[in-house]
Order: C-alpha cells, then structure tokens, then sequence
C-alpha cells in the first residue's frame, strides 16, 4: 500500500486535490474532520483536556471548539500541550484506519498539518498543493467570509510554502490555469508505477 500526504498552503485547494483521489476511488482520510471526532469521542482525549484545562471544555459531551480556540489562540505553550495530546492519538487511529484498508494500493491523508505535526513519517509520498498568494487569499475570503487581514494572519502562522516544498516528492499547481484532474490523474499513474 502506498500512503500518500496531501498539504498545501489554506486556500491552496488541498481538500478539492484530495477528493479528486477519492473519486479516483482512492480511499480518503481526513485528519481535520476524523480530529474533531476523535476529540468528541475519544475517552483519552477528553481525560488529557479536561485535566490541563477543565471539566467545562466540554458541554453536552462534545469538546467547546472555540473555548478550546480561545484557551490556546496566541499561546503557542497551550497549543503545543494541546497538540502533544491530539496528534498521536489521531497517528494511532490513521495507522489502525490503514490496517483496515491493505488491499487498497493507495490510500490519501488529507492534512494540513501534515508536516507541522510530524504525519509525513507516516505517508511514503507527499504531495504539496500551492497556489498564487492573492488567489489563496481571495478563495479564503470568499469561502470564509473573512477579512484580507484575517487570511493573512492565518497564513503568518501556517509554515512558509518554501519550507512545506522541502518534504514534497509531488507538487500540484492549483492556479485556475492547469487542469486538477490531468495533474491527479498523472500521478495517479506514476504513483502506482512506480
């Protein structure tokens, strides 16, 4: 089974590369939405929460997103602590998500962090979508109804393209100008190839 990463820049188009697998009939992780579940749900998640920042972090058995957002937004220390309890448990469950699905050839992890938290040791290829910054910026605006201000700060605290280019074996151009699909289905090709 070949594991492939899938990360970009936000507004890069990542998540719309990653369903262009699936629909290739590549199955798909998701590791923001499979996080957000996983924080729901899992028993040691909420343990782990719960102690470094208290019982309230979570109403009606669900984690408070934006208390969690406010509690580590501008504290890299809480976040990072944050982080230290959320990553591994989503690795573990990525790798058992794997297991389940061997006699797939290929299988997407689509993460945004995918390099920042350390996922790229577990896929044998990353694949890095970039776009132009003003048209990064203009899709997130629109998408999120947000300010240009807004979309910049979250990109400021993104890791730089050029760093995220240093880990990619493939790089996708999402620019409005080369075709998605040909791109996809070419590595398609070249992945199971190779």
């Amino acid at each position: 089974m070949i594991k492939i990463g899938i990360t970009g820049g936000i507004g890069s188009g990542k998540s719309i590369v990653s369903e262009i697998f699936h629909l290739y009939g590549v199955p798909l992780y998701n590791a923001d939405q499979e996080a957000k579940k996983l924080n729901d749900t899992s028993p040691f998640i909420r343990a782990q929460l719960t102690l470094q920042f208290g019982e309230d972090l979570y109403v009606g058995g669900r984690l408070d997103r934006k208390k969690l957002a406010s509690i580590i937004f501008h504290d890299d220390q809480k976040l990072s602590i944050v982080n230290s309890i959320i990553h591994p448990q989503l690795a573990l469950h990525f790798t058992e998500w794997c297991r389940k699905r061997e006699h797939y050839p290929v299988v997407i992890l689509d993460a945004a962090l995918l390099i920042e938290a350390g996922f790229n040791q577990f896929v044998n290829e990353v694949i890095i979508v970039q776009a132009p910054k003003e048209l990064r910026i203009s899709r997130v605006m629109q998408r999120d109804g947000v300010s240009r201000s807004e979309v910049e700060a979250r990109m400021n605290s993104q890791l730089p393209e050029e760093v995220k280019l240093r880990y990619a074996n493939h790089v996708i151009t999402n620019d409005n100008i080369h075709s998605l699909i040909r791109q996809v289905s070419e590595l398609m090709i070249r992945v199971t190839e190779s």
